[in-house]
């Protein structure tokens, strides 16, 4: 005789109603939460879909804006001169209305960078003087702003805390605050109308030496104190291990520098009157509709080096501003 609560002959148990009724319960509770849990792992992939694309859309509609400037600059300058003319006739003349654009010009064509590269002398004389006044100044600052870091970073001496705040002050300052002193100064050394009175100022600038101070500030002094141990003197220790290990804030600082100095506006048209000394950033033709995609032309060759410099020093640009963030 085979009780309730013992196997069978074939080896399945026995169960009563009330087992076999808990049994089918706990099973059916089990899949009631399994399924509830999948429900919720479905519902936050879905939630976190919908946020990461919400995101991508919020971060696309401030990039089209602000690349939409650029894409209009490089179709202008491959559009023909009458078809800008009837594009941008409300804003030349008298007459009403809106001025219309196209995103792809009906009858491309290359003759504004014809006439800018083949042409226009005066455009290569003047991108001479950018090229010229961007390398002298940032050759400069790599003289006398990256061993100023240096001595702030690695020599803590009575002062040079607040001398470093008050370098962070004058980056604070505004060219428009400076100016006069500035003129007076650099009349007094009969420097105006010369390209030294755009370089000299530039070589003094303090935003490289807070760029290049939070550089050396991330290494460890522990290092310097080794190499000063082994015998190695300052000058060695600031070539061999202060430029490699802080070259991040440094070429941050130079990126920085080639973006400022070569889209320089106010300082050429304060301190410079002939303009066969001005940089690059100031030739734009008087625009009408005949020199409108000239201009254009002039404007994108113009954007070329900053963009190249931007892409190669991007990373070095991240890092810097990282250290300049530091707190010591």
């Amino acid at each position: 005789m085979v009780r309730p609560w013992q196997d069978s002959e074939e080896g399945v148990p026995w169960r009563t109603g009330d087992e076999l009724s808990r049994v089918s319960a706990g099973r059916l509770k089990r899949e009631i939460m399994e399924r509830q849990g999948n429900m919720l792992q479905v519902k936050k992939r879905l939630w976190g879909a919908v946020r990461k694309y919400v995101a991508a859309g919020a971060l696309l509609v401030p990039a089209v804006l602000i690349c939409l400037p650029v894409f209009l600059i490089l179709t202008g300058s491959v559009m023909d001169s009458l078809e800008m003319k009837q594009y941008l006739l409300p804003v030349f003349s008298d007459g009403e209305g809106y001025i219309r654009w196209k995103l792809v010009p009906d009858y491309p064509t290359f003759e504004h960078y014809g006439r800018l590269l083949f042409m226009t002398p005066s455009f290569f004389v003047l991108f001479w003087n950018s090229v010229k006044l961007v390398l002298c100044i940032l050759a400069g600052q790599l003289l006398v702003g990256v061993p100023a870091a240096w001595a702030f970073a690695a020599y803590q001496v009575r002062g040079s805390r607040a001398l470093f705040a008050l370098y962070v002050v004058l980056m604070l300052l505004p060219f428009q605050v400076t100016m006069l002193s500035s003129y007076l100064v650099l009349d007094r050394l009969a420097l105006m109308n010369t390209h030294a009175a755009i370089i000299l100022p530039a070589v003094f600038s303090t935003l490289p030496i807070f760029l290049s101070y939070g550089g050396f500030r991330a290494i460890p002094p522990q290092l310097f104190e080794a190499a000063r141990i082994d015998g190695a003197s300052e000058v060695r220790i600031f070539l061999t291990m202060g430029l490699p290990l802080g070259k991040s804030g440094l070429l941050s600082a130079m990126v920085l520098g080639f973006l400022e100095y070569w889209n320089l506006m106010e300082q050429p048209l304060a301190f410079l009157e002939e303009k066969a000394l001005w940089p690059l950033s100031l030739y734009l033709p008087e625009i009408s509709w005949l020199q409108a995609g000239f201009a254009l032309g002039a404007s994108f060759v113009t954007l070329i080096p900053a963009a190249f410099v931007f892409v190669l020093g991007q990373d070095y640009l991240e890092q810097g501003i990282v250290y300049s963030g530091l707190k010591e």
